[in-house]
């Protein structure tokens, strides 16, 4: 047997060959296909930057809010003091200085985004007002139905999100 007589079988290992029309159809197809994979790839590339970009400024946004929210009863505490002392004559100083220490406070948690919610007079909302209560209309009251008659507690908001709802009274006919 001579190495010509075990020649390999060409019909078996051999690709079909394509007339040139269809081969470059052929690659055609392979690079249209390949374009619009990377092109998909590039997207959800840009998709994801954005995405992540968004996220990065929503927690640099509000990333004081937990140290904001401990602060509010401090907060709390001083309106209480300044409410039970304003009618003692005896305590106008220490009122005083407690009513500058809250502008202050009020002031630094205002430059971090931090703004009041409920004020007497105004509508009711159940996204930003929490109801403790109903009441009548006082005789001579220009509070309408469905608006606060009473801020039991203050509600805040950090740059537009809810931080905690004010507590209200609300008027009800």
């Amino acid at each position: 047997m001579t190495p010509d007589d075990i020649a390999p079988d060409d019909e078996a290992n051999e690709t079909p060959v394509l007339a040139p029309e269809e081969e470059i159809r052929a690659l055609k197809d392979q690079l249209a296909a390949e374009t619009d994979k990377r092109l998909r790839t590039l997207a959800e590339t840009d998709n994801l930057k954005k995405r992540l970009l968004k996220e990065k400024e929503e927690s640099i946004k509000f990333a004081a809010e937990g140290v904001l929210a401990d602060l509010l009863p401090v907060l709390d505490n001083l309106e209480l003091a300044l409410a039970h002392g304003r009618p003692l004559e005896a305590c106008q100083d220490v009122v005083m200085g407690v009513d500058m220490t809250r502008k202050i406070f009020l002031d630094i948690l205002a430059r971090h985004g931090l703004t009041t919610v409920g004020l007497a007079g105004e509508a009711f909302n159940p996204e930003l007002h929490e109801a403790v209560g109903v009441k009548p209309p006082e005789p001579g009251s220009d509070i309408s139905a469905d608006h606060i008659l009473q801020v039991v507690q203050t509600g805040y908001m950090l740059r537009g999100r809810l931080l905690r709802p004010a507590k209200v009274l609300v008027c009800k006919e």
